[in-house]
């Protein structure tokens, strides 16, 4: 079958190459029994992999079962896949048949594999390494007949790795992977989404369908869409039945979206925190080293051509960062004489008493430079947390924390 005609007949929207190639490579192993992995972050659409398969396999008529892993809770999960006989745990009022019984000849789905408990993965590499199982409270095995295609968002390797998957489970399940896009890799793809899931409501509310102003469509394909298709349709659901709108413009598509959203390009990245008080602890930090910088750079130039005149405005610079840099935390240069007989403002003779001092090493712990940058703000404020506070762009509760953390006094 065509892919063209495979998107038509399961309905699925996109044109970017990474999808093509999953569907693709699905069309090609659907007459096999091959096993397949399907991988993907949550909300990429992973479920609809294995109904393609299915539905161009020979199974097509038989039995095609969904299971949701992390659904079903660990104690009755081996009698959910595998089925029980009469008496064989409490509450097991008669036999029952387990899916990869009732499913025989056809084709078992199971969606967030990784969330298996250790002792069901067990079985489960019985059955695709023996084609049989055996009932749970039972010892008689039973034949089946069943392509297992199994989906995860998780990163296998590292849940291998943490001992919470079986690695010869992994590479029996994964004879064929594929591996479908997040949204954030299918620009092309989302405005095309948009429209359809627009019309979807549209018609479901009887009402006319959303559209989008150029600046909103610019909007959305910069945005990383870490929800994915699901985000995406959920948006549209929004704006259609709670917009009062239906032109949609940037403005108006920012009040749907997370307010800790990223606007920027897409980058392949999990962290999806706001800045916290450790970070502008850390941009304290660089701004001063960078003032540092420029001093030194000053310093230099002074110490290297003694026929060099400090303006007014420099000699003001280097004696505030004299005054303001604390020995031992900053790498420092200093004059050898004082700053009043080096820097006076109102003589413009040549300065040629400098003497260029040993660097010395700074050091890169964060708690120290964190605490320092609280006893100044402190010093500076004469113990007032509130105005401390403001200077370190940290609330009065968190600097109240961190006094009590350095055991600093105030």
């Amino acid at each position: 079958m065509e892919l063209q005609q495979i998107k038509q007949r399961f309905g699925i929207i996109g044109n970017a190459p990474m999808l093509n190639r999953a569907l693709e490579v699905a069309a090609q192993v659907a007459p096999t029994d091959i096993s397949v992995l399907v991988t993907g972050e949550s909300g990429t659409g992973k479920e609809i992999i294995p109904q393609v398969i299915h539905q161009l396999s020979p199974r097509k008529h038989n039995e095609y079962i969904a299971v949701n892993c992390g659904a079903i809770p660990e104690g009755t999960i081996d009698s959910e896949l595998f089925g029980h006989e009469k008496g064989s745990f409490t509450g097991a009022s008669g036999s029952r048949k387990g899916y990869f019984e009732v499913a025989d000849g056809g084709t078992i789905f199971l969606d967030e594999v990784a969330e298996l408990p250790l002792q069901t993965q067990v079985r489960l590499l019985r059955v695709l390494e023996t084609g049989e199982f055996i009932k749970v409270g039972s010892s008689r095995p039973i034949k089946t007949d069943v392509r297992i295609i199994a989906a995860t968002n998780e990163n296998i390797q590292q849940a291998i790795a943490n001992g919470k998957f079986r690695e010869d489970l992994y590479y029996r399940l994964s004879t064929v992977p594929i591996a479908l896009p997040p949204l954030r890799k299918r620009k092309e793809d989302i405005h095309l989404l948009f429209r359809k899931f627009a019309n979807d409501f549209g018609e479901k509310y009887r009402m006319p369908a959303v559209r989008l102003t150029e600046d909103a469509i610019q909007l959305l394909n910069n945005y990383t869409w870490p929800g994915n298709i699901r985000q995406l349709k959920n948006l549209v659901e929004q704006t259609s039945v709670i917009g009062t709108s239906r032109e949609i413009s940037a403005a108006e598509l920012i009040e749907y979206l997370p307010k800790k959203m990223d606007l920027s390009p897409a980058l392949i990245s999990d962290s999806k925190e706001g800045i916290n008080e450790r970070e502008l602890m850390y941009k304290f930090l660089f701004d001063m080293k960078k003032d540092l910088n420029d001093l030194k750079k000053l310093v230099l130039e002074v110490a290297n051509n003694a026929n060099v005149n400090l303006s007014q405005d420099q000699a003001s610079m280097v004696n505030r960062f004299s005054s303001d840099i604390q020995p031992e935390s900053t790498t420092k240069m200093l004059p050898a004489a004082s700053s009043e007989e080096t820097f006076s403002h109102s003589s413009n003779a040549p300065v040629d008493n400098f003497q260029v001092h040993e660097e010395v090493e700074e050091s890169l712990s964060l708690e120290d430079r964190e605490k320092e940058l609280i006893q100044k703000a402190l010093i500076k404020h004469k113990s007032k947390r509130k105005y401390a506070a403001a200077e370190l762009g940290i609330s009065e509760r968190t600097l109240y924390r961190k006094i009590k953390e350095y055991n600093l006094a105030e």
